[in-house]
């Protein structure tokens, strides 16, 4: 079974910066495609970035291009989202996923921002206020 585990949400004045984290305990996710999602209250969960498993395609969310940056450090198993400029609209639950896509040909260039997601994390709290 694969755990993801996300941390580094937090509490951050608008402007700020967080990096968040998304790890595998006990074993590799350099064949995985990761995506980072966002849900907020009352809202339906948004696909936020994702990154392939090679590291050589990313997407992101039109409301974040810019501001945000998807890596991965295989040797770490931990795929990071870093989150400048946070606004107060970015404030949600953020979950990352993964879904199995060897590193080489077609499928390590694979990542989507939509739910096409098989593992899922159990979420961290990122709230912009002043």
């Amino acid at each position: 079974q694969l755990q993801l585990v996300e941390s580094g949400g937090g509490m951050v004045q608008p402007g700020g910066s967080l990096r968040l984290s998304c790890a595998r305990s006990g074993s590799t996710l350099d064949s995985y495609a990761i995506g980072w999602f966002r849900q907020a209250p009352g809202k339906e969960r948004e696909g936020v970035s994702c990154i392939s498993s090679s590291g050589v395609s990313t997407k992101y969310a039109d409301s974040v291009k810019g501001r945000f940056t998807i890596s991965r450090d295989n040797a770490k198993n931990t795929v990071y989202l870093q989150m400048n400029s946070l606004k107060p609209e970015d404030t949600a639950v953020y979950y990352c996923a993964a879904v199995w896509k060897p590193r080489y040909g077609v499928a390590g260039s694979w990542c989507a921002t939509t739910n096409e997601y098989d593992h899922w994390g159990q979420g961290t709290q990122v709230t912009v206020s002043s």
